[in-house]
């Protein structure tokens, strides 16, 4: 949200005559994005999510500003984000500050992306992480299925969704773990803590509150599967990057995460809520024990879709055709 609620304010840092700021009102609210509509070309980062904002209820969140654009003959337009591969390389352990090199888009075993496991569980268990603090601990059981999360813990992401499903899906399946890294809201840093602080998921869950770059990679090469709950998401980046390492996604099917496509580049659920992510996340555990080959040939996969259409070569050539798009109005 841009809007100011101070009128004469928004008048006199923009300069804009008093028609323009009362024409531009979002709940009474000055608005830079209406009053830049009818004057340029307007985008978001992801296809999906511009359908979303012009066309479904989810686009109360902004407060109606696609729609309205839409009554007004503005098209808000989508550009999904592209990632650069070689940032996010696992096939170049130093660069990345990995245990080992591996390569989830090859042929060959993962036995690096085990060597990554074991050394995360060292890190945690000599507890001389200076940037983060630690809760819980993990087993040295390599093969359990790792869920893993990076980022904010809020219920935006969908985190109180995830504390949820992990309530009931614990004590039922005593065989996979879980690691977090992140900080937020504080009831749900209280929910995953007591989580943690359980006797019966001693081993098994483990929170670090924080963020460090190097041991967010880490646990990338670490994860077998990478949860992405979020409530609406404009586009996910940190699916890519988690596809990259090899880290399977499962993804509330929404904005930009459309991306992910169910049993091919990840796991996929519809409705937003604990139970239906509990329900992916048994979908994802199932497939680890009983189809290790479909859970390679999606790592495979996700790779080959991700250089086949999400890199930045690629999805340039659709900023161009917006920016071209851009050039043309100013022309008119």
């Amino acid at each position: 949200h841009q809007e100011v609620d101070d009128l004469p304010f928004a008048k006199a840092i923009s300069g804009l005559p008093s028609k323009i700021i009362g024409t531009s009102l979002l709940d009474g609210r000055f608005d830079p994005f209406l009053a830049a509509a009818p004057y340029a070309v307007l985008n978001t980062v992801s296809e999906n999510y511009a359908r979303e904002l012009r066309e479904t209820p989810d686009d109360e969140m902004t407060g109606w500003l696609g729609h309205i654009l839409a009554s007004r003959g503005v098209m808000l337009q989508g550009v999904t984000n592209g990632i650069s591969p070689v940032d996010f390389d696992p096939e170049s352990p130093d660069k990345m500050g990995i245990a080992a090199g591996f390569s989830p888009g090859g042929k060959g075993d993962l036995a690096g992306k085990k060597k990554c496991r074991q050394d995360i569980i060292t890190v945690l268990k000599q507890k001389k992480l200076s940037s983060v603090r630690i809760s819980g601990s993990l087993h040295d059981d390599l093969d359990q299925p790792l869920f893993t999360v990076i980022g904010r813990l809020t219920s935006q992401k969908g985190m109180d969704k995830l504390v949820g499903a992990l309530e009931t899906l614990l004590p039922m399946d005593k065989k996979f773990q879980l690691l977090v890294l992140g900080t937020g809201e504080k009831d749900i840093e209280k929910g995953l803590i007591r989580l943690t602080k359980s006797k019966e998921n001693q081993g098994r869950v483990c929170l670090l509150r924080g963020y460090d770059p190097g041991l967010a990679n880490k646990i990338y090469a670490a994860g077998d599967f990478f949860l992405i709950p979020s409530r609406y998401e404009p586009c996910g980046l940190t699916d890519y990057i988690a596809q990259l390492f090899g880290n399977i996604p499962i993804v509330h099917h929404i904005g930009g995460l459309v991306k992910v496509k169910d049993e091919k580049t990840g796991f996929a659920y519809q409705d937003h809520s604990s139970a239906a992510l509990m329900g992916a996340m048994q979908k994802a555990i199932n497939t680890y024990r009983k189809h290790p080959k479909k859970i390679r040939a999606m790592q495979q996969q996700a790779i080959k879709t991700i250089h086949h259409s999400y890199t930045w070569e690629k999805i340039m050539i659709r900023y161009i055709q917006l920016y071209q798009e851009a050039l043309a109005l100013c022309s008119d």
